[in-house]
């Protein structure tokens, strides 16, 4: 009776996970950096309707960093003013694929972009009364807003990748 035995080369298996390892860790970031840059295009170019200037007027009047804007600006022109630097940093954000220095100026932006945005959860009413207030966020602009919590996080994210990547 001949029995033969397969062999498992313990060193192909490891190789094997490396390499998947390794293509979902590119994939993943391409992923967060085309979603970041996604999200900051279309949020940027909805700001040049009426619709979105007029949904962001409350939030943008209610904010010490931002709120001069309206004394230069138009609500439309402020709300132009903002989709403006936001495509440009996706913009740079995508040219940073090819250039550190624009992938690191895109993250700083980026970070600058929802940082802002975040500062809204403190400025704007979005505490829900009728829930007690604070911790429970209004649908808008509360939980609107904390979502960007998580893009903070991924810009942080692009900043360190774009300050360890090589020149």
């Amino acid at each position: 009776m001949n029995i033969t035995t397969q062999h498992i080369n313990p060193t192909s298996t490891a190789t094997s996970k490396n390499t998947f390892a390794q293509s979902l860790s590119r994939f993943s970031e391409h992923a967060t950096l085309f979603s970041v840059a996604l999200v900051l295009l279309w949020i940027g170019a909805m700001k040049f309707t009426a619709y979105e200037a007029g949904a962001i007027e409350g939030l943008v009047a209610s904010s010490p960093l931002v709120s001069w804007l309206y004394s230069v600006l138009s609500v439309q022109g402020t709300s132009n003013l903002i989709g403006t630097i936001e495509i440009a940093t996706a913009i740079t954000l995508l040219v940073g694929i090819r250039n550190r220095s624009a992938a690191i100026l895109g993250a700083i932006g980026a970070i600058a972009t929802f940082t802002i945005t975040l500062s809204f959860l403190f400025t704007a009413p979005g505490w829900e009364a009728s829930l007690g207030g604070f911790p429970a966020l209004s649908v808008v602009p509360g939980q609107f807003l904390l979502k960007d919590v998580v893009l903070l996080a991924v810009a942080v994210t692009l900043l360190a990748r774009a300050l360890n990547r090589n020149a």
